[in-house]
């Protein structure tokens, strides 16, 4: 038992080392960009036309890369931020590059969500576009946008492991260490239940507490 705790044990603190600081730094860049997605397509409360396809082009494009081929290619990036490209924190870089589009779309579909009616009445009462965004678009968004953020840490989580394929640390590391190049399939199962285990505990908590918030 002490055997597993001290294998386990290290790469499960450098999965969610990895995991909840880019899903902190993803809601802060990707949060502003769903909602600028939104307030400034054609038919809302700030249409700018032009810059609504500028940013749907570039999350598209970001989007549309593996995430093993962004790890790589975004190398020199990741070398200016950090200094290193190897290791939990260097992974950190293109896990946000990778779950920023992801969750801006996520933020997105959550505020178009939110009923018109309830804008229009907000115009009407003179709300300037800030308060509209801030005391109407994502409290009335905010059960969903729970969810939404849940659905972002389990993707992070999935990438995360795929990063330890390149030496990004974490569970997948060690599940490519012991369980692939050492042949050693227990260590790889127990690493398979182990990300099930924290799927679950994210899922049933972010249900949770949209549910909480959805009655209130």
């Amino acid at each position: 038992m002490s055997y597993w705790i001290e294998l386990l044990t290290p790469s499960l603190f450098e999965t969610l080392y990895m995991v909840f600081i880019s899903v902190f730094f993803t809601i802060i860049f990707g949060l502003p960009l769903g909602i600028i997605l939104v307030v400034t397509d054609q038919d809302h409360i700030l249409p700018n036309p032009w810059l609504n396809n500028v940013l749907s082009y570039i999350i598209n494009i970001t989007r549309s890369l593996p995430f093993i081929i962004l790890m790589i290619f975004i190398i020199p990036f990741t070398r200016l931020v950090v200094g290193t490209t190897i290791g939990t924190t260097a992974a950190i870089v293109p896990l946000i590059i990778a779950a920023t589009p992801f969750f801006a779309r996520v933020v997105e579909s959550s505020i178009r969500e939110v009923d018109w009616g309830v804008v229009e009445a907000s115009i009407a009462m003179g709300a300037t576009p800030t308060q509209i965004i801030m005391k109407v678009l994502i409290p009335e968004a905010m059960s969903s946008l729970i969810l939404g953020i849940t659905i972002t840490i389990i993707n992070v989580l999935g990438y995360s492991a795929m990063a330890g394929v390149v030496g990004g640390g974490g569970l997948g590391d060690l599940a490519v260490r012991y369980g692939y190049h050492r042949f050693q399939t227990d260590v790889m199962i127990a690493t398979v239940i182990l990300l099930i285990v924290l799927v679950q505990i994210i899922q049933s908590t972010g249900n949770k507490i949209a549910q909480i918030i959805n009655k209130k």
